[in-house]
């Protein structure tokens, strides 16, 4: 270790004494506090010279002077051992603490969130918005072939990479759920059940519902009904490229699509949105009931019925607290600025 010591100051000593000026003062400067506020992240792009990237550093407010950088990575060896990523610089760096983190290799990792319930076409969109993400999508995968759930990934990962690794995740966890998933369904393959999912996936947000209505799809199909799911006939109006921004009309309900429930029987051609993992469980263990209908309940939730008459009183329920809502924000008071 001391030999080591030694042989980086005399090579320190023989680099500042070409270049003019004290060892002491230069080393002092490459282990002291740097000049940066507060953590940033950098990229250092592939085939870069030392040079041009310790002035890319000196630019960014990272180190206080671009030849003590210099001098100290070719001191220590590591002038040629710079990794091409985007790192993490916390602050107040050293120079030489710098220089570690980038000859480590340890790149920053990025986080992107894939909330369950997005057609395949959102998903894309998301990533169209995340820094670092390189690449184009040619084309767009299959609805119900991505896993909803939070992906991390470096600078320079392509989006194409992103995109297989959920499939991977949604193939895993369907040949996870299938082998260990009830008896008498109302389906026979595991991508009825995917389409059965990406529906109870729409139909609510609230995971102690998912099982309830997975029941009545699997009641209704069981009995020859049609599932008349709302969610499915928006696809079929929108193709999940975008979203329906008014409320759908009785003309709507009767949309010719292989999607729309209201017209075609049992399950619609294919998902219609991108399920997660709750939901996929949901249909392939669903709650033991034997209610065939359900309505909004005004208040984010769903109430359910066993016939349809208790339906319709359920439904002219739900029809009052919207009025009532409707009306109490009319009367609510303008708010105007002070």
């Amino acid at each position: 270790m001391r030999h080591r010591v030694f042989v980086y100051f005399l090579i320190l000593f023989l680099i500042v004494g070409v270049m003019g000026g004290s060892v002491l003062s230069t080393y002092r400067q490459f282990v002291e506090e740097g000049p940066l506020e507060e953590q940033t992240e950098i990229v250092i792009e592939a085939g870069r010279s030392l040079r041009k990237i310790a002035k890319q550093l000196y630019r960014a407010g990272i180190i206080a002077s671009p030849s003590v950088f210099e001098i100290g990575a070719r001191a220590s060896g590591s002038s040629m051992t710079i990794k091409a990523g985007e790192y993490s610089i916390p602050k107040r760096a050293s120079a030489k603490t710098v220089l570690s983190i980038l000859t480590s290799g340890n790149t920053y990792i990025r986080r992107l969130v894939i909330p369950e319930g997005l057609t395949s076409h959102q998903i894309v969109k998301l990533m169209d918005g995340k820094y670092g993400l390189m690449g184009f999508v040619d084309k767009e995968p299959k609805n119900g072939s991505l896993m909803p759930d939070t992906y991390y990934y470096s600078y320079g990962d392509t989006k194409m990479d992103l995109l297989r690794r959920m499939q991977n995740g949604m193939q895993r966890a369907i040949e996870e759920l299938w082998a260990g998933r009830d008896k008498n369904l109302s389906f026979k393959t595991p991508q009825e059940a995917v389409v059965m999912a990406s529906m109870v996936e729409k139909e609510t947000a609230r995971d102690a519902e998912r099982g309830h209505i997975a029941s009545v799809f699997h009641n209704r199909l069981k009995k020859g009904m049609k599932l008349q799911s709302d969610p499915t006939v928006i696809f079929a109006l929108t193709g999940g490229v975008e979203e329906l921004k008014r409320n759908l009309t009785y003309r709507d309900l009767r949309t010719e699509s292989g999607y729309n429930t209201y017209v075609v029987p049992g399950l619609p051609i294919g998902p219609i949105s991108n399920p997660g993992y709750a939901a996929l469980r949901a249909v392939l263990h669903p709650d033991n009931t034997d209610d065939l209908y359900f309505v909004a309940d005004g208040h984010g939730g769903h109430v359910f019925s066993k016939t349809y008459a208790d339906h319709e009183r359920k439904v002219a329920q739900y029809r009052e607290v919207l009025k009532a809502q409707k009306k109490t924000k009319t009367e609510e008071p303008e708010i105007k600025n002070q």
